[in-house]
């Protein structure tokens, strides 16, 4: 098997006030867009996040009235204390401030307007066996 790209797929609610919010406050774009459907994109390495309107008749049966939750879109990023400036300029809503954890991470989350828990993350040391240390 070869993977070519990495995509999550979320079921929400609303899903223009997720891809807008993801736009807006995340970098990302729209690469696609129907009713009830929505295909973000970055050109880095982030994975590419697809929207699907709860009960929307293309998830089969038992999937339709799932929602996104329990789950963190976690990216690693760098200089989060610009990050976490621009965030708050734009009154992004952080939900969980700047901190850093024994282990290195240094991080904080946002929630979007569906729930979904966004987490910044950028490593104080790199971790082991990352080539970087």
């Amino acid at each position: 098997m070869n993977v070519t790209a990495f995509t999550v797929s979320l079921t929400v609610a609303d899903v223009d006030a997720s891809s807008e919010f993801l736009c807006t406050h995340l970098g990302y774009r729209r690469a696609v867009a129907a009713d009830g459907f929505t295909s973000l994109t970055r050109d880095d390495a982030a994975a590419d996040i697809v929207l699907l309107r709860q009960g929307i008749e293309t998830l089969p049966a038992e999937q339709r009235d799932r929602h996104a939750t329990g789950l963190i879109l976690a990216l690693t990023v760098t200089d989060i204390e610009a990050q976490e400036r621009r965030l708050r300029t734009a009154g992004a809503p952080i939900t969980m401030p700047l901190r850093e954890e024994p282990w290195g991470e240094r991080l904080l989350q946002l929630t979007d307007p569906n729930g979904i828990v966004v987490q910044l993350v950028e490593w104080a040391t790199p971790p082991a066996g990352d080539p970087a240390a």
